[in-house]
């Protein structure tokens, strides 16, 4: 049974207080062993004093051995206190999920990128149908925070798809959607990060990383820095148990090694820079990659997203693991300490040279797969959040046939839906109606709305059956002062492109609101006529939403290949109102008479 959508905003508000609670426990503990920490730290200094204050062997021998258990007990608390930091992050950011979806279903804004940087004016239609930027479609579906994420869900949004791959990619969403309680832990983890230094990480994956530790493959270099920590380690304790020269040795032993660092130091800070820090982001990354590893998925779409035998998820933990131990040098006196005995600095490059060679492909196209995932559950999640929409049926053959179709961008308290449908063969459309009709809103509803079907995505409608169509629109021209383009100029820019457009691909239809409204009333009509005459002679289906009732006219001339449609307003008490219904025929009541007269002017 399918939950309502006030059904799932009060899951989301559960989850909020069910996390909240779990964060606050969690900073309990990590309070109660920062006390903890204090008491060990405590207990050592009395120790101390004790050891001073000693004259016995006996007494003297237990209390050294005492010294070194709040020593290893502040090891552990450390060690657990950081644990339950990094989980308190994770919580925070599983927070932010579930709190961004309830701020979305109550009418707030989607706290994930809108899409901006893609907005194109020179797009077939991005622009006039509200895809990318705010209040956009972009900004209502999106939940992807990493570049290729956002990319993919641009790139799906903004570009044709064949009907196989939409088919492919609706039976991939419903399947992440059956696991949408899953998926809210996936975006957690990715959440919060900084993307830029994962975009780093992959491009010196891809790039020039192999070059930059070319200098660890020396074969006699290698072989000294895997025998350093054992002659270390034999000259250390040759110093505490014989001493002397064996002393001289160590001290020269550890000059030797510092010298080694500081000649390889700078190519050794040209691979770190690239990777310092990057270990939790790693850590969480891995997190997410192993969620998709651990299911046995259906459907083909993503099957197809694997390609490696071994589970990325523990490669990637390997280089995080790597880097974690290269962080060490951050540390003046921790790194001079591990580089003087073990040329701990070497050591990692090394690693970092033997895991780049075995997994960092692998492990580039895990990276990228995540943004693969992030788009699919973006559509998920709107499949989840709005039950009532539907998946539309995909045509082979030319069709066009929406039940209750409305906006998705309008909330559903003041959404109006409607029926419409294309003939066998396709029709040129003029819908016809007063200002603020509806005739702009609903010529939007239909293209955004295939602009989701194409997506493979749920769509707003009580059903749909669609073929897969080239949009192409022409609703918001605007001049360009930085081109000295003028209206009308811009006019005949879209209308060329719309119809170079259709010559490329015989599966176009049009979306025309108001048409050259940068010319005389006469041209206009003239060109209006034209135009609708050779989408006529191309057999391209469009609607033409005008003012225009002559245009209205046309069906007589074309009977067959010209529909008429109009929205219409009704006078109750003098006041207008609309009900936004899609009617057959032109329009016979406009208001623009009635909207002069209420501002003072009277047409006579």
């Amino acid at each position: 049974m399918l939950k309502t959508q006030a059904q799932i905003i009060s899951g989301y508000s559960q989850k909020i207080t069910e996390v909240t609670g779990q964060i606050n426990e969690t900073k309990k503990l990590v309070d109660q062993l920062s006390l903890v920490r204090i008491g060990l730290f405590l207990a050592e200094i009395l120790f101390f004093v004790l050891l001073l204050n000693s004259a016995d062997d006996n007494s003297r021998t237990l209390i050294q051995i005492l010294l070194l258990f709040p020593v290893i007990g502040f090891v552990f608390v450390v060690r657990k206190q950081a644990k339950l930091d990094r989980e308190i992050d994770y919580q925070k950011q599983l927070l932010w999920v579930y709190q961004n979806e309830w701020n979305q279903l109550s009418a707030q804004p989607n706290g994930y990128d809108d899409g901006k940087q893609f907005e194109s004016e020179s797009h077939p239609y991005s622009s006039d149908l509200d895809i990318f930027g705010k209040a956009s479609l972009y900004a209502m579906i999106n939940r992807c925070y990493t570049k290729t994420g956002k990319t993919l869900l641009a790139e799906r949004l903004a570009n044709k798809s064949t009907k196989v791959e939409i088919l492919a990619r609706q039976e991939a969403v419903k399947e992440i959607q059956g696991k949408i309680e899953e998926t809210y832990d996936f975006r957690a983890n990715l959440h919060g990060h900084d993307i830029e230094k994962i975009e780093q990480i992959k491009t010196q994956l891809e790039g020039s990383l192999g070059d930059q530790l070319e200098f660890v493959r020396n074969r006699f270099l290698r072989f000294y820095v895997a025998t350093a920590p054992y002659i270390t380690l034999g000259l250390v304790l040759a110093s505490i148990f014989i001493g002397g020269l064996f002393s001289n040795f160590l001290g020269l032993f550890v000059f030797i090694h510092l010298g080694i660092n500081i000649f390889l130091n700078s190519k050794i800070n040209l691979v770190f820079y690239s990777f310092g820090g990057g270990s939790g982001l790693l850590n969480s990354y891995a997190e997410a990659i192993k969620w998709t590893e651990n299911h046995q998925w259906k459907s083909s779409y993503i099957r197809q997203l694997f390609t490696s035998e071994i589970p990325v998820s523990k490669e990637i933990r390997t280089l995080s693991k790597v880097i974690q131990k290269f962080d060490a040098r951050l540390n003046l006196i921790v790194g001079g300490f591990l580089n003087g005995l073990f040329l701990w600095d070497l050591q990692c490059c090394i690693s970092l040279d033997k895991w780049h060679h075995s997994s960092s492909k692998d492990v580039i196209t895990a990276l990228n797969h995540l943004g693969n995932f992030e788009e699919l559950i973006s559509l998920a999640t709107l499949a989840h959040n709005q039950p009532e929409w539907i998946f539309p049926i995909m045509q082979d053959t030319f069709a066009f046939k929406a039940v209750e179709i409305g906006h998705p961008l309008i909330a559903l308290e003041r959404r109006v839906s409607n029926d419409f449908h294309l003939e066998e063969k396709p029709t040129v459309d003029i819908v016809t109606g007063s200002n603020m009709a509806g005739k702009s809103t609903f010529l939007r509803t239909l293209g955004i709305n295939m602009v989701l079907a194409y997506t493979g995505a749920p769509v707003c409608a009580k059903s749909l059956q669609l073929s897969v169509f080239s949009i192409n629109s022409y609703m918001r021209i605007k001049d360009s002062l930085n081109e000295s383009t003028s209206t009308f100029k811009a006019e005949l820019d879209r209308l060329k492109m719309i119809l170079g457009n259709i010559e490329q691909d015989k599966d176009t239809f049009v979306l025309i609101d108001e048409m050259l409204r940068g010319t005389n009333s006469k041209d206009k009509y003239l060109g209006s006529k034209v135009f609708i005459e050779k989408l006529i002679a191309e057999k391209t289906p469009g609607l033409f939403a005008t003012h225009d009732l002559q245009l209205a006219d046309l069906k007589d001339d074309h009977p067959k290949a010209v529909r008429n449609f109009h929205f219409d307003i009704q006078f109750t008490n003098r006041e207008m109102k609309f009900d936004y219904k899609l009617k057959h025929g032109p329009c016979s009541t406009f208001n623009a008479a009635i909207l002069l007269k209420q501002i003072g002017l009277s047409l006579s």
